[in-house]
């Protein structure tokens, strides 16, 4: 019976130690979910409710593989945080400039353009005496009118520049005196030239021939004066001469000279005398000088009795055509009885030339109407009276106003 007893006691204690292992086992399958479950929530932060209650081990290993996000997590020590680069603002591109406005095809471009008149007057002043070019005037010394008006003037200017002439010689089979003349004038003309001058020769009886064009070789113009020999016909058409080279000067640009060398007669032009008058006003920027032929000869017919009243009345003409084409564009005329006279005309030519007042101003009336208008040109003092002039002894010296008598006006259409 006692050995019953001990066998029972010794079966209870290894029941109850069996127990107790099978406790500890369970405790330990029991505890083992909740310490990876304290793990995930300190290494991955916060879980959802589901993930608590029922854990993954494969979605477990995915996160410890997971690389953490920006910033890396807090008292992390495993996978190292690297954080990402934040993208710089773009700022917003300017915007496109427009697009350039084409026109639609077939249309050109349109311009506008306004034309401002402005007259330019060449003005020489000379002393009568001696015929010397005055100098050291200012602009308030000038005054200008126009059809009677007084003008604003814009600008004065000397200029000294090269010229552009034209010879203009009469070499007609009348008489030796006249054509003698009129080569030494020319010789004498050619003596001033200088190398950037550009001259042209042209000659006339009944008709007009050109013997050379522009230019600066003045051994081609001697040569061309000196092969006027033997002359043609006896007509002098002196208009029809002056038209044509009027013409042609018309399209050279710049300011032109026509030296006119002739008797001033003209017997078998196919124009009058009031249309190279209107030609002469019309055409720009020429100015005539001219000379007169034969008057040794003339004075000499005339005091022998051998010229009649006639004669006499047709060359007076004559002078005074000549005087008429030089004052109307701002010229100067010359009748010289000797042929001493020659060098001190030319000389006095040749300043006129190269040296002018150029006086500039805007018309006051600016209609385009193409109306011939007057111009007269005067000198004042300081004060607004006439100028006066007076040599190293106080003695008053007389001069003179040199300018074209007018201008004619543009056409709106031409």
């Amino acid at each position: 019976m006692e050995t019953f007893r001990n066998n029972v006691s010794a079966g209870r204690k290894k029941f109850s130690l069996l127990r107790s292992v099978r406790w500890v086992m369970m405790v330990c399958l029991l505890a083992a979910p909740l310490v990876m479950v304290a793990q995930r929530q300190d290494g991955r932060g916060s879980a959802t409710g589901n993930e608590q209650n029922q854990p993954n081990a494969q979605q477990n290993q995915q996160n410890q593989q997971t690389q953490p996000e920006d910033g890396g997590p807090n008292n992390n020590t495993g996978v190292m945080a690297i954080p990402k680069k934040t993208a710089p603002e773009e700022t917003a591109p300017p915007p496109p400039p427009p697009p350039p406005v084409k026109n639609p095809p077939g249309l050109q471009n349109y311009s506008l353009r306004v034309d401002v008149p402005i007259v330019n007057v060449d003005v020489s002043v000379v002393l009568d005496k001696n015929k010397e070019f005055v100098t050291g005037l200012h602009p308030d010394n000038f005054r200008v009118f126009e059809d009677g008006v007084e003008q604003k003037i814009a600008s004065v200017k000397v200029t000294q520049t090269p010229i552009t002439a034209v010879l203009l010689l009469e070499f007609a089979a009348n008489n030796w005196y006249f054509i003698n003349d009129m080569q030494q004038a020319s010789y004498y003309f050619l003596q001033q030239l200088r190398p950037q001058d550009y001259i042209a020769v042209v000659t006339y009886d009944m008709r007009t021939q050109i013997l050379t064009d522009f230019t600066q070789n003045k051994q081609l113009v001697a040569q061309a004066i000196n092969s006027l020999q033997i002359p043609g016909f006896s007509d002098t058409n002196m208009f029809d001469a002056l038209y044509q080279t009027l013409d042609r000067l018309s399209r050279v640009d710049g300011r032109k000279y026509v030296i006119l060398i002739s008797s001033g007669r003209d017997t078998f032009s196919k124009i009058n005398l009031d249309q190279i008058l209107a030609k002469v006003k019309a055409t720009p920027n020429v100015t005539i000088f001219s000379i007169g032929t034969g008057q040794y000869i003339r004075e000499m017919a005339d005091a022998s009795g051998r010229m009649g009243p006639v004669t006499r009345m047709n060359y007076l003409q004559a002078d005074n055509q000549l005087s008429t084409f030089a004052r109307m564009t701002g010229g100067l005329s010359f009748f010289p009885m000797m042929q001493g006279q020659l060098p001190d005309i030319f000389h006095q030519i040749n300043d006129s030339i190269r040296n002018q007042y150029v006086v500039s101003y805007h018309p006051s009336n600016t209609r385009m109407d193409g109306t011939y208008r007057k111009i007269k040109v005067e000198l004042v003092d300081n004060e607004g009276r006439p100028l006066r002039m007076q040599d190293q002894k106080h003695r008053n010296l007389k001069y003179d106003i040199i300018a074209r008598d007018g201008y004619k006006a543009a056409q709106e259409v031409q």
